[in-house]
Formats: C-alpha cells, sequence, structure tokens
C-alpha cells in the first residue's frame, strides 16, 4: 500500500509529494525553495520514512523552474539524479532562461538529470504495477504517474482541480493538451488526481 505525503513549496506554491512504500520512496517535483522548506523534506523522508540514498528515485512531471527549484538540493541529498522526459532535459538544463523570462533575479543551479524511460523498469521493481503516462502539452516532456492498483494518479500541470496547465509558454501546445487530456479522461472515473498545484481531485470530476 502507498503512503502518499504532499508539501506545498515555493512562491509558485507548487505541490511536491513524497510516494512511499515499506522500501522505496519516489520525490516528485522537488519544488522547495529555501532551508526552511528543505529541512521539512528532510526530515520526513530521512527520520520519518528512514529511507536512504538506494531507496529514493527523484522525478519531475516537466521541466519548468517552479517543479525544480530543490532540484540541486535534492540531487546532492540523496546523491541521485532527477528522472524527467527526455523531451524536457533541455529546458531544464537551460533554466536560467526561464528565470529570465519571469523577472527572477537569482542565478539557476545547474543539477544531474536523466531520461526517466531507462529507469522505469528499476522503478517498477520497486513500487510494484507502475505507469508512466506521456502527456505533451503543457510542456513538449511532460508526463504522468499512474498507480492503476491504488487508482491514483500524479497530474503534474497536465491536470488540476477544475482546470489544465497552460499553454502559452515555451514547449506548450494546446492541441497535444487536448489529446493527453482525452487519454486521462479514459482512466476509470474513482482515480484519484494528485496535481502539479492546487488540491487533489478526481478523474470523474475533471471530465464532466
Amino acid at each position: 500500500m502507498l503512503e502518499i505525503k504532499s508539501f506545498v513549496f515555493g512562491p509558485f506554491q507548487t505541490n511536491t509529494y513524497v510516494v512511499s512504500n515499506e522500501h522505496y520512496a519516489l520525490l516528485i517535483d522537488p519544488a522547495c525553495s529555501n532551508q526552511y522548506e528543505q529541512h521539512q523534506l528532510y526530515q520526513y523522508i530521512n527520520s520519518q520514512l528512514s529511507i536512504v540514498n538506494s531507496q529514493l528515485s527523484i522525478i519531475a512531471t516537466h521541466g519548468h523552474l517552479d517543479h525544480l527549484w530543490g532540484a540541486r538540493w535534492a540531487t546532492e541529498q540523496w546523491h541521485t539524479p532527477v528522472l524527467m522526459h527526455e523531451a524536457d532535459i533541455p529546458m531544464a538544463t537551460a533554466m536560467q532562461s526561464q528565470y529570465e523570462l519571469f523577472g527572477i533575479p537569482m542565478k539557476a543551479e545547474p543539477f544531474e538529470k536523466e531520461n526517466i524511460q531507462p529507469e522505469i523498469i528499476h522503478i517498477q521493481s520497486q513500487m510494484g504495477n507502475f505507469e508512466l503516462l506521456e502527456t505533451p502539452g503543457h510542456t513538449q516532456g511532460s508526463i504522468c504517474l499512474y498507480f492503476p492498483e491504488e487508482k491514483v494518479l500524479f497530474s503534474g500541470d497536465t491536470l488540476f482541480r477544475m482546470g489544465y496547465g497552460r499553454t502559452d509558454l515555451p514547449g506548450g501546445n494546446i492541441g497535444q493538451l487536448i489529446r493527453s487530456l482525452e487519454r486521462l479522461f479514459e482512466l476509470p472515473p474513482d482515480v484519484r488526481v494528485y496535481p502539479g498545484h492546487g488540491d487533489p481531485t478526481t478523474i470523474g470530476a475533471e471530465r464532466r
């Protein structure tokens, strides 16, 4: 059985999730933007879950800066790269351009990142029946993480409660997003959705 812990981090109020079972954890979207938020995340993973480096994977649902504020810190803390879709790796590598786009007077810190696809088999072996859904539209490399047995979906910025991700930023495409939403709406109506921002919802509530 999965345990899901959520945190709301950073100036964009981004949801960071820690999904765990008895021996492994996924850190989804490390958005912690300051030392206090980093401490919250560290205490939960290392103290409450007692997870060590080899028992954790870090996953980004896409390459936007608000989902990766804490990427450098997290990769150094748990000695593992951020896994993400290969289409968004260039965006995450050129993070400084996102800071400039939003007028954020900070210097982007590079972090280790890898294509998630080759790692899926390893994650499935640790987390059970787990599916990676490619859902481009918000960005070209947007992904969702689906656990069919638990009927849980981590939707990133593809699907929100009463909304969906914007497509007017670099990499966005409204046609692709519509097709991605149609794919998600084929999931069972009682699948619980944990989005990148805002409160949880269900597939049934959003496809009405």
